[in-house]
């Protein structure tokens, strides 16, 4: 099952399973049963630690539990772990085996803490970029507490338990057989759904805090570096930020960061995180701001507000909370979200195998999203609202070379359709004739551009007709000591290494702003 060379990789992690324990697999006469039993043969061959058992008695087969005698871990995979759930695998087999997580002693101090009982499913697929965060942060949690467990399932391989539940998107997550949440989320995040009392102590532990000289709203790829360049300058500089890492977690492929061939956004922000991390900046995650207050006089304090009640004060503040997913704004959209209604085609292609599925936009990442989809569904409808793509001609020459992508241009959609369960199609009218079409399809992949996420912000900072802020060639607003940078700005052109040299910029102008005003 496993290669030579990730054979001596894993067997030097495994190396640091210092509690004995048992992997008790539950199988069938499938090929996929073989394929996991050839998968755990390996890995129990590679130490002396882990025991294997296969009579396991889990009705979801192929699957394996981690047991450690005199402990109580509630912790299963349904399916086979690979792909991006590898390292998902390795470190359940290391924090079962013993070897302590990185995650803070507060944090792992709260999850011990949590009483009651919390059984989470986890559906995932082996080409997500997201969902190892899900499963990594709740196996952990698991690991630590004996009230919490969770199963982790290949939702490409229990089809048919997808689709009674209707699951179009992962990762998506059951709590105790109701749905808890769907999308990308980490420990803390969802520490904060099921620990009701944590949003009031964080609210108070930030508004306890002294002003800051820098604080950094927005903890994407501006924001790190508006923050590391300050902290550079030694001042005091926080980052408060709704998700630390922004878009760029849910990006895949990465191949126009200068000086890096190649990587993929969780890969990127966690290095943007060790980055942050190396400097003594006060990092607030899954904090969103609600309001800013300017300083009623030259040299007086800022002040944001969030959404748990907590508010900060700080000399300069800059803004940079980039954009979201534009959505289309017709009937249908909002009650099919995660019902077929998706935005991101490396998550959720998956779980479309063999169907029918529309893309809706002609530019790059419209046309990159057909081209992927091509390989995995039935069928690919691109829908264009101009008389022309907009996407590169490499793109488009590859898009039209495929047999299974039909392209409609001058197609406005109107409306998405449904059984009240799920999505069953989609109306376009054809803006040459004002015809109105229907397409029948199972899945809707949304690609038509960002909005920034400055609604928090009217009435305050000076907004363009977009909603970007407006900000200067230093990356100044409208009010003395607030500056912008990244998505949420007019700055043009939406790029990861743009907005990390606007961030950089921002934060050089607000350190010069200290200067010659405080």
């Amino acid at each position: 099952m496993l290669d030579a060379n990730l054979k001596a990789q894993l067997k030097t992690y495994l190396e640091k399973v210092t509690l004995p324990f048992e992997i008790v697999a539950s199988l069938d006469d499938s090929a996929k049963s073989q394929e996991l039993l050839g998968l755990l043969q390996d890995i129990v061959g590679l130490t002396d630690k882990i025991t294997l058992k296969t009579d396991g008695s889990d009705a979801r087969r192929p699957s394996f539990s981690l047991v450690r005698p005199g402990a109580d871990i509630g912790l299963t995979f349904a399916g086979i772990p690979m792909g991006h759930e590898f390292t998902s695998l390795v470190l359940a087999l290391l924090q079962v085996g013993g070897h302590p997580s990185k995650l803070d002693a507060d944090t792992i101090a709260q999850i011990k803490s949590i009483e009651g009982r919390f059984e989470f499913e986890t559906y995932f697929s082996l080409s997500c970029q997201n969902c190892p965060d899900v499963v990594q942060a709740l196996n952990l949690m698991a690991v630590l507490n004996p009230n919490i467990r969770n199963v982790s399932i290949d939702g490409a391989l229990f089809q048919e338990e997808v689709e009674r539940r209707q699951i179009m998107a992962v990762p998506s997550i059951y709590l105790n057989g109701e749905v808890f949440a769907s999308g990308r989320m980490d420990v803390k995040e969802i520490l904060a759904k099921i620990d009701t009392g944590a949003a009031n102590r964080d609210a108070e532990k930030m508004s306890a805090k002294e002003a800051f000289d820098v604080l950094v709203v927005g903890g994407g790829p501006a924001g790190a570096a508006a923050a590391i360049y300050a902290a550079r300058k030694g001042i005091r500089t926080a980052i408060a930020a709704e998700r630390f890492g922004g878009q760029v977690l849910d990006t895949m492929a990465i191949e126009n960061f200068i000086s890096v061939k190649e990587t993929e956004g969780p890969k990127l922000v966690r290095a943007l995180e060790e980055h942050v991390k190396e400097y003594e900046v006060d990092v607030m995650n899954l904090q969103r701001a609600s309001a800013l207050v300017p300083a009623n006089s030259e040299g007086g304090l800022h002040e944001v507000k969030f959404e748990n009640g907590a508010s900060l004060k700080a000399k300069t503040v800059i803004l940079s909370t980039g954009a979201r997913w534009r959505e289309m704004g017709v009937p249908g959209e909002q009650e099919y979200k995660a019902k077929g209604v998706c935005f991101c085609p490396h998550c959720d292609g998956p779980l479309f195998k063999g169907k029918r599925v529309a893309v809706i936009g002609g530019g790059n990442s419209g046309v990159e999203a057909a081209i992927d989809l091509a390989g995995l569904v039935a069928h690919v409808t691109l829908l264009e609202f101009a008389d022309t793509l907009r996407a590169d001609a490499v793109l488009q020459k590859k898009l039209f070379s495929l047999p299974n992508v039909t392209v409609i241009k001058s197609a406005q959609t109107t409306e998405v359709t449904g059984d009240g369960q799920k999505v069953n199609g989609l109306v376009y009218k054809d803006r040459t004739t004002e015809e109105l079409h229907r397409v029948e399809l199972e899945g809707i992949f949304v690609q038509i551009g960002l909005l920034p996420n400055s609604d928090w912000l009217e009435g305050t900072v000076e907004l363009s007709r977009f909603g970007e802020i407006v900000v200067d060639a230093k990356g100044a607003t409208n009010i003395p000591g607030v500056f912008a940078a990244g998505d949420v700005t007019t700055v043009p052109y939406k790029q990861i290494v743009i907005a990390m040299g606007e961030g950089s910029k921002a934060s050089l102008s607000a350190f010069d702003h200290l200067i010659r005003h405080s």
